[in-house]
């Protein structure tokens, strides 16, 4: 059974370099596209030499992919009539609970066999110095409760293909068009003010052995409990430095109620869709807050995780130490966080593959991104006070 367990391993992987390859793929033959479609306007013989050794590098780097996805159609191909043969000989296997239970009463046969021979039985369970040696089960853990929140689906995500570059942000003119006579001369327009971002994207990556004893003694599937503590620890590391980037955000000091209000209705323009990215602490300050007449100033919302919102924008609420320093900080990003960072997505993967040294299979992952600042005006970090009480 091990053999297709590792047959399965490298089918789901090279599944996965097939879809970073497609994408790969339909991103080169948008290039193309928009390659020749510039074609048209060229004026300068340089310009056309420019865009023609750009067609031929980007058809050259098509080629290479295609090539890659052809191999890798082929290696599945051959695994997948491998794994059908090795399932054709596999015996019918035993529904879950009846090979548990037939576990079980061979287990508990062998064990009266051994007792009433008096240690001359010895089949069905382990003997050592004259002894039994009842097996321990390994039971199914229970895994402990863990941060769920995604902070990449609140901010903008862009897929990129290269380890470096240059990401174009474009401003709000904040203009307006003229109103004119009949076929008099169009005016110009105000300009857009765009800026470029440069990512540098970064390698995350790691890996936990897990002795083939575990996996072979366990009724549960081990290997999947470590592809998803893998998968948590992937979502802890994207958390953490979106969160540093958003507390690069203009630091701005805010007292009560009053204070938070001037953020939303002044400091921040209208053209960006605000949330809150609290702490813990500054949730429970806020969520414990009455007004003049006793009643509470976060209103209710089940449609958001938090079950709050703040003057009618979500709430998202963080521990302490992940949107501020440490236990007590009464802190938070207010602002638009999908405009004022983007995560520049390179590459992930999981991995699997058996150690001999270790006798056991080690299960490993890494990504590849980056998280910049793209837009300063769209947020702040605001450091919250308390009204004092006249």
């Amino acid at each position: 059974m091990s053999r297709q367990l590792i047959i399965g391993a490298k089918l789901k992987l090279r599944k996965s370099s097939i879809e970073v390859l497609e994408t790969e793929i339909e991103a080169l033959n948008k290039r193309a596209g928009e390659t020749l479609g510039a074609i048209d306007g060229v004026e300068e013989e340089e310009d056309l030499d420019v865009l023609e050794k750009t067609s031929e590098e980007i058809q050259e780097e098509l080629e290479i992919k295609m090539e890659d996805k052809s191999k890798l159609e082929k290696e599945i191909e051959a695994l997948e009539l491998e794994l059908e043969g090795l399932n054709d000989k596999e015996p019918e296997p035993q529904i879950e609970g009846e090979r548990n239970m037939t576990n079980k009463i061979e287990l508990r046969e062998g064990i009266k066999g051994y007792v009433r021979s008096k240690g001359q039985i010895r089949e069905g369970f382990t003997s050592v110095e004259g002894g039994a040696l009842i097996p321990e089960e390994l039971l199914a853990p229970q895994k402990a409760l863990e941060e769920t929140i995604d902070l990449a689906k609140l901010v903008n995500v862009a897929k990129v293909n290269s380890g470096a570059g240059k990401y174009p942000v474009i401003k709000k003119s904040g203009g307006k068009m003229i109103s004119v006579a009949e076929l008099a001369a169009n005016p110009e327009l105000a300009k857009p003010t765009i800026t470029e971002v440069a990512f540098d994207i970064e390698t995350y990556r790691g890996y936990i052995p897990v002795s083939q004893e575990v996996i072979d003694d366990a009724d549960y599937d081990v290997a999947g409990l470590i592809a998803s503590e893998i998968a948590d620890q992937e979502l802890n590391t994207k958390n953490s430095a979106i969160s540093t980037v958003l507390k690069t955000a203009t630091p701005k000091a805010v007292t009560g109620f009053d204070g938070l209000k001037t953020v939303f209705n002044v400091d921040l323009k209208k053209v960006y869709t605000p949330k809150s990215v609290v702490s813990a602490s500054l949730f429970n300050e806020l969520d414990i807050t009455k007004d003049g007449n006793g009643r509470y100033l976060l209103q209710d919302d089940v449609t958001v995780a938090s079950g709050k919102k703040l003057f009618g924008y979500e709430v998202i609420v963080l521990d302490d130490d992940v949107i501020g320093t440490s236990a007590g900080n009464l802190v938070g990003f207010i602002g638009d966080p999908k405009a004022f960072c983007t995560l520049f997505d390179r590459n992930r993967a999981s991995v699997k593959w058996v150690d001999n040294d270790i006798y056991g299979q080690l299960l490993a992952g890494f990504i590849r991104f980056d998280v910049e600042k793209v837009d300063e005006e769209a947020g702040f970090y605001i450091t919250y006070t308390s009204e004092v009480a006249v």
